[in-house]
């Protein structure tokens, strides 16, 4: 079997980015088609690292804002990829954003909320709603967004969007049906300690270990389990060194985009705008993704009869839910006010939405 794939660059690196900087350049522009005049310093490079290796959801999302930058700005601005296991693991990528050696990165949550407590939202089970694409305007809205925005400018990075990635699913050597299966199973979580303590609620031993350490642990059976979006457990080869799949649509992966925040704020207007607009453009194009690689390679396990999958039943799902409820109460008391306002707004939006398209689809079919 094939064991760990990554080799991270010497630390060395992360400081020779450190030193080579971004342009300090102070043009700017009326608009993104401004004609603006060139700098001595253009083409600038912008670095953007990945918490995810190639042909994953976030490579793409990566490829695709680096194809409408580039074409944006005529070239000026170009953009490095950096895909997982090229610099370091998620925190440290996290650390090569607030310190300004790399100008982009994703930074999930899974991770974040030991910085910023905030984001364990996005760890708790059974928070976000069953619609898909309830979820993803939500998640795209400007307010949601704003709630945010403090808590990621307290630690200098500013927050740019979410971007989910698909349901995460459980993994182990046995089906996962109820809370009560997860006894003594010692479950890998990403690196946060509410991460851990959805799982420590179910009654499992959690593990925080980086994504890149996850195959050989399992192979080694250090671990009995993981959780990850579906596409993820494809091309991480999980199902190699696991015999089951539980999809029990417990929570959204949803990773943040995010840049320094002084990096930003000393952007050029038109590089501001090239930026910001690409990032709307982009925002389709990874939901279609995430669909997309979720959907096919769930099939390609089961046509290769990798991995066995069980769905759960919603009363199934709904003893998890119960048993989920009291990490809730651990995420407010750790966040305290700026959690129960983010988690007290959250619902109301999912409440609104819901209940605006149920209204809009019984308008629809009455005309």
């Amino acid at each position: 079997m094939p064991t760990v794939r990554f080799r991270f660059w010497p630390l060395s690196l992360a400081l020779a980015i450190a030193l080579t900087g971004c342009s300090d350049s102070q043009t700017s522009g009326e608009d993104e088609t401004a004609d603006v005049p060139e700098p001595p310093d253009y083409p600038v490079t912008w670095r953007f690292a990945l918490e995810e290796i190639e042909g994953s959801v976030q490579h793409a999302y990566a490829e695709a804002l680096k194809e409408r930058i580039e074409e944006r700005s005529d070239g000026r601005i170009e953009i490095d990829i950096f895909p997982y296991g090229s610099l370091g693991t998620s925190a440290q990528l996290t650390e090569l954003v607030r310190n300004g050696s790399i100008s982009l990165a994703f930074a999930s949550p899974g991770h974040l909320a030991n910085t910023i407590p905030e984001v364990g939202l996005f760890t708790l089970h059974y928070v976000l709603p069953d619609d898909a694409d309830v979820t993803r305007e939500i998640l795209a809205s400007a307010e949601l967004l704003e709630l945010f925005e403090s808590p990621y400018a307290n630690q200098n990075m500013k927050l740019l969007g979410f971007v989910p990635e698909g349901w995460m699913a459980w993994t182990a050597n046995k089906a996962l049906r109820s809370p009560e299966d997860f006894t003594g199973q010692r479950i890998r979580t990403m690196t946060s300690d509410m991460a851990e303590e959805t799982f420590r609620a179910y009654g499992a031993e959690p593990s925080q270990i980086p994504y890149s350490q996850v195959y050989s642990d399992l192979q080694l059976r250090k671990i009995d389990g993981q959780s990850n979006p579906v596409f993820a457990i494809e091309e991480m080869d999980f199902y190699e060194v696991q015999t089951t799949m539980t999809l029990a649509r417990p929570a959204q992966f949803v990773a943040s985009v995010v840049s320094n925040l002084e990096w930003y704020d000393a952007l050029p207007e038109n590089q501001q705008q090239w930026l910001d607009n690409g990032l709307k453009d982009v925002a389709q194009i990874a939901w279609e993704t995430q669909e997309e690689l979720n959907q096919t390679r769930l099939e390609q396990m089961l046509e290769g009869g990798h991995m066995k999958v069980v769905r759960l039943t919603d009363s199934e799902r709904e003893a998890f839910r119960e048993a989920s409820m009291p990490v809730r109460d651990i995420y407010l008391e750790r966040t305290g006010e700026s959690g129960q306002r983010i988690l007290g707004r959250l619902n109301q939006l999912i409440e609104q939405t819901e209940t605006r398209k149920q209204s809009s689809g019984s308008s629809g079919d009455g005309n």
